[in-house]
């Protein structure tokens, strides 16, 4: 099955699934999902993307109605957050597993500075052996809480990671077809309008998407090279039924997700700048490493961290472009200088590598 062959894999919770009908925190269940994590993660990295902060602040709260204003919504969800973050670490200790919170505004994985700082952020957790719970930062968002659930966050996570596979647990088998007797659709290659007239409108008490979102993440995926599928999450052990039932819908990407990494960094409108460097780099470059300050020899032009570099030789020969660790004023003070010189030089921790192979698309 392809999500045993995963190496990344991001697992979203709807409300539904972690907060019952009374808006009580579902212990037992959360539980038993951990079980099945901790038989199947391996050397895995694992990613959950969690609902549920506002149904746990309106339980708290007391409110019971419904339709709220967005500014009580954030309110609500401040309260929830601490909660649920709460909740997730007491039963994952119990697991022995280690957590972070991470909590992303849209424009965390829209910009493609502050993506790349996130994805950063994922990469140093996963060194730690600590599990990223992640949510929707509800309480800065403005239009985010009615329409931009979690299933688009959750794929958008999976793109900015790298992700090979998105599991959605909802109150849903899947993606059915239309018709008198209605079929569980195992495998989507293509998302078109025929596709989407068989999304169901409806959404549960809790819940801000439905289904129509969830096919709006599974483009996100598509498009990223990653796998998304929709599973059943109402009973125990959902990842064990998953993958022994084999009840869901499959989306199948386009394109791998290291060429979709590719086309993502390729896509910036032009270089903000362009590093200079030396025969020893370049080979490095050819036999896929990072830049690293030592072979740079000249930096053009004014440039921030994250942003789009062109890597140029002597001849002014374009060897690849990446996006950068640093800034033209960092790299300037470091150039030419071995990793081990760069702290004392500039002051403060930083990364080894000016531009990492993963960032980084050879011409």
């Amino acid at each position: 099955m392809l999500i045993n062959n995963s190496k990344k894999i991001v697992i979203k919770l709807g409300s539904s699934t972690v907060v019952d009908g009374k808006g009580n925190f579902k212990k037992n269940w959360v539980n038993s999902l951990i079980r099945d994590i901790k038989k199947f993660k391996g050397k895995r990295d694992i990613v959950i993307v969690s609902s549920g902060a506002i149904a746990l602040g309106q339980s708290y709260l007391k409110i019971k109605q419904k339709k709220i204003k967005l500014e009580m919504s954030q309110a609500i969800a401040a309260v929830g957050q601490i909660h649920l973050a709460g909740e997730y670490q007491k039963i994952f200790n119990k697991n022995n597993f280690k957590t972070g919170q991470i909590l992303i505004s849209p424009d965390d994985t829209e910009q493609r500075r502050r993506a790349l700082n996130v994805r950063r952020t994922f990469e140093n957790l996963f060194k730690l052996n600590a599990i990223p719970i992640v949510n929707e930062n509800d309480t800065t968002a403005t239009s985010e809480i009615k329409y931009g659930d979690n299933d688009r966050l959750a794929a958008r996570v999976a793109q900015i990671i790298g992700a090979d596979t998105l599991i959605i647990f909802s109150d849903v088998n899947g993606l059915y077809n239309k018709g008198k007797k209605r079929t569980l659709i195992k495998e989507v290659k293509d998302i078109n309008e025929e596709i989407y007239s068989f999304a169901e409108k409806k959404i549960n008490n809790y819940g801000s998407g439905g289904m129509i979102t969830k096919l709006d993440a599974a483009k996100i995926c598509m498009n990223a090279g990653c796998y998304m599928f929709i599973a059943n999450g109402k009973k125990n052990n959902p990842l064990q039924n998953m993958i022994k039932n084999k009840v869901y819908t499959c989306f199948t990407p386009k394109i791998s997700n290291l060429d979709a990494r590719k086309k993502w960094i390729i896509s910036s409108l032009n270089s903000q700048g362009k590093l200079c460097i030396d025969l020893g780099a370049a080979k490095a470059l050819s036999n896929g490493k990072s830049l690293l300050a030592a072979g740079i020899i000249k930096v053009l032009g004014k440039f921030k961290k994250g942003e789009n570099i062109l890597i140029i030789d002597r001849n002014n020969n374009n060897i690849a472009r990446g996006l950068s660790s640093f800034s033209s004023e960092e790299i300037n003070k470091i150039k030419g200088k071995q990793s081990s010189e760069i702290q004392p030089i500039l002051g403060y921790p930083s990364k080894s590598e000016i531009i990492h192979k993963d960032d980084m698309v050879k011409m």
